[in-house]
Formats: C-alpha cells, sequence, structure tokens
C-alpha cells in the first residue's frame, strides 16, 4: 500500500458512495487507474466493502451497552461467538484479556429491551457465566484507521 492507495481510502471513507470517476477526477487520474487500485484494495483484504453508516438512534434504538462475558470454559467462545451472531442486537464481539473473555456492543430501543436482552438472550446462552454491561451515554467519534506512522 503506498500514498495513493491511502489517498483512494481517505476519499471513501469521507463518502463511500463516491464514484471512481470523481476520485479519478480529484486526483488526476484515469477511471481505470482508479479502479484497478479498488479491486487490489479489496483482493488484499484492506477494503472489505462500503456498508452503509446507520444512525442508531434515528432508528429507534436509544440504548447502547457494552459487556464483559466471563464465559465458564474459554474454549466454548466459538459455539457462544456463534449464538451471539443470532441476536441482531449484539453489533460488535471482540476477543479481550482481563476479567472477561468476550466483550460485546449491544444497541436496544429502551431499558426494557436492554433488559430482556441481557436477562432473556444473552444471560441464557450455556456457558456464560457472568455478564457485566456499561451504559453508553453516546458516541463522542468513531473512525477508521487511514494513515500508516
Amino acid at each position: 500500500m503506498d500514498d495513493f492507495d491511502l489517498q483512494i481510502l481517505t476519499f471513501l471513507d469521507n463518502d463511500g458512495r463516491m464514484a471512481y470517476s470523481a476520485i479519478a477526477t480529484a486526483m488526476g487520474v484515469s477511471n481505470t487507474m482508479i479502479h484497478q487500485r479498488i479491486n487490489r484494495l479489496v483482493e488484499q483484504g484492506i477494503l472489505t466493502g462500503i456498508k452503509p453508516v446507520l444512525d442508531e438512534k434515528k432508528l429507534g434504538y436509544d440504548w447502547g451497552a457494552f459487556t464483559g462475558l466471563s464465559l465458564e470454559k474459554d474454549h466454548d467462545s466459538a459455539r457462544i461467538i456463534e449464538e451471539l451472531k443470532k441476536i441482531p442486537e449484539v453489533t460488535e464481539c471482540y476477543y479481550i484479556t482481563g476479567n472477561y473473555t468476550l466483550y460485546i456492543k449491544i444497541i436496544a430501543r429502551n431499558h426494557e429491551h436492554m433488559r430482556q436482552l441481557l436477562y432473556e438472550k444473552i444471560d441464557n446462552i450455556p456457558g456464560i457465566a457472568k455478564t457485566d454491561s456499561l451504559i453508553e451515554l453516546g458516541c463522542a467519534f468513531k473512525r477508521n484507521i487511514i494513515f500508516q506512522p
């Protein structure tokens, strides 16, 4: 990856719908060159797709939580992750070190919905020993990392 690729990624990060022709014009190169570079970034797994960034609050999901999961047996994590994938409100899942094996992000419509997700769905997944949640009060910022040191 070179500075040219980083410029392309910056354009796409600012507007994922930006036409290749507009990127080419802004960079002073051909559409074909932009197309080839983007295809290579996809083949290398650097660019994994262009997806919309949704405003969860405008969709009616006013509550968010970050929840640490302690497992009865860490080697059950793959099975537990598959169960978590079945819950659409679990939007992220990470392996972590420390007191928990997994850390998840949950979005919910309201406090009752959050209670149902935690107590009736997540806590009922066999192999989860304990959950510990922090309620999200708003996102200060969220971004992709593009620039390399």
